[in-house]
């Protein structure tokens, strides 16, 4: 009777072991094939998918074989790698196993928005309405409700926003990626708060924030950045107005055509600084790091005007009398070529 026991023993292992070959030859057949494509394509997986799911789909859609066998793999090997949502890129010779690997990796598509230096914040909702692999989810609201998602329901949008290129992934949505810009915003700006030079005068990180918006509008030639930071703080330290077109033609919203007339430069608006004293309620753009750094270290000097060359620089100058003369020069006999900022 024992023998036969033992026989039958012998047996189910012969059997199982001649199972466990055959499971583990398929396991390998499977994912050692390569995915069926041509072409490339993205398999675009939903927070909540599983890898069963995927591959199930993937079989239904003769992209790979043996989903079964698949399955089994991940459970016994893989089961607690978490899955990140995303798109994965498929490529042609592409193995299954390379596949599995772009999971256990995390390895999703990545895309770009760039946010540019000196953009309002209308643009910076126009660029991200333009991105369809982003959850647009501010859409239909208000800037104020806008802010509102963002924890800052007192702020003005304008220039809250720290200009770079920021990356994401599909199903991230528009709110996450401005609580990114936000946070780098206010990252940057008190790192440069901190190396402020002495004697400057803003009471607040914010104020300086307002100036370097405005540095970053009249800048066309990066090294200027200093030296018109300068004009403007000497300007507020004797009281005279900053009188500076950028805060016009933000005033003026979309009404502005692209030419400031006398009347412009004359209506009382809260951002027009040529009939407020100091500086303009709130930024009027984009701020990038060399703006702002300009802003917390103006370039010291007695100038007090400036005026476009047409071809992106400024002629200084320290008294009125020669800035009228620069301006004969440069404005009212204007070049062919003339250009307010660098050629490209």
């Amino acid at each position: 009777m024992l023998r036969k026991l033992l026989l039958l023993l012998e047996s189910a292992l012969l059997i199982l072991g001649l199972l466990l070959a055959y499971a583990g030859w398929q396991q390998y057949q499977a994912l050692e094939q390569p995915l069926n494509l041509t072409e490339e394509r993205l398999l675009d997986v939903s927070a909540g998918d599983t890898p069963g799911l995927l591959l199930n789909r993937l079989d239904r859609e003769e992209v790979l074989q043996g989903a079964f066998w698949l399955r089994l793999y991940w459970r016994f090997n893989l089961q607690d790698q978490s899955l990140h949502s995303g798109e994965y890129r498929l490529t042609p010779g592409l193995s299954v196993r390379d596949l599995l690997g772009l999971w256990q990796r995390g390895e999703v598509v990545h895309y770009n928005l760039t946010l540019i230096e000196g953009w309002s914040f209308r643009q910076v909702r126009a660029a991200l309405a333009r991105e369809s692999k982003l959850e647009l989810t501010l859409t239909e609201l208000s800037d104020a409700q806008v802010m509102e998602r963002l924890d800052l329901a007192e702020s003005n949008p304008e220039g809250r926003f720290f200009p770079d290129t920021y990356r994401y992934v599909r199903g991230m949505s528009d709110l996450q990626l401005l609580q990114q810009a936000h946070a780098r915003l206010q990252e940057v700006l008190a790192e440069e708060w901190q190396q402020r030079a002495e004697a400057l005068p803003y009471r607040e990180p914010y104020e300086a924030l307002i100036m370097a918006s405005i540095v970053e509008k009249e800048t066309g030639v990066p090294e200027e950045r200093g030296l018109i930071a300068g004009v403007f703080v000497r300007r507020l330290a004797i009281g005279m107005r900053l009188q500076t077109d950028p805060t016009v033609i933000f005033g003026m919203g979309e009404r502005y055509q692209g030419r400031l007339t006398r009347a412009d430069l004359l209506e009382p608006t809260p951002y027009n600084t040529y009939t407020i004293d100091g500086m303009p309620p709130t930024p009027i753009a984009l701020v990038g790091r060399e703006a702002l750094h300009a802003a917390l270290h103006p370039v010291a000097g007695e100038s007090l005007y400036f005026v476009a060359r047409g071809d992106g620089s400024h002629v200084f100058s320290n008294n009125l009398a020669a800035h009228n003369r620069a301006v004969r020069e440069y404005q009212l006999k204007r070049r062919d070529d003339y250009r307010s900022s660098p050629a490209p």
